[in-house]
């Protein structure tokens, strides 16, 4: 069973900078999408950014224009570059991967496999 580690999370102060990373422990698995999720205290969890194998992208609303997802298909690694970062941004982030990736499973929370999760913490 292969395993999502995610690395990268902290405490930063609002309008700063954080680079989330993600490996699966089998570098060998060639996922068809690649993404992020992300749960705040007391709120559902909610779609951050997904990356397909040829590169389409899909991002949440309120981080659109501020985050951006990258990955290397060589490494199985997904990468998630957060800018301007705001106190609504806290919460435990979640890794995941998906070897289906249609957009119906994007959008309604189904993968394959979730990493732990790592914490984000932005101060005001």
């Amino acid at each position: 069973q292969v395993q999502l580690v995610e690395s990268g999370g902290g405490l930063v102060q609002a309008g700063g900078s954080l680079r989330l990373s993600c490996a699966a422990s089998d570098s060998s698995f060639n996922f068809n999408t690649m993404g992020w999720y992300r749960q705040a205290p007391g709120k559902q969890r909610e779609l951050v950014a997904v990356i397909r194998g040829g590169g389409i992208t899909y991002y949440g609303v309120s981080v659109k224009g501020r985050f951006t997802i990258s990955r290397d298909n060589a490494k199985s690694t997904v990468f998630l570059q957060m800018n301007s970062l705001k106190p609504e941004d806290t919460g435990v982030y979640y890794c995941n991967a998906d070897n289906n990736g249609s957009v119906y499973r994007i959008f309604s929370g189904i993968y394959d496999f979730w990493g732990q999760g790592t914490q984000v913490t932005v101060s005001s």
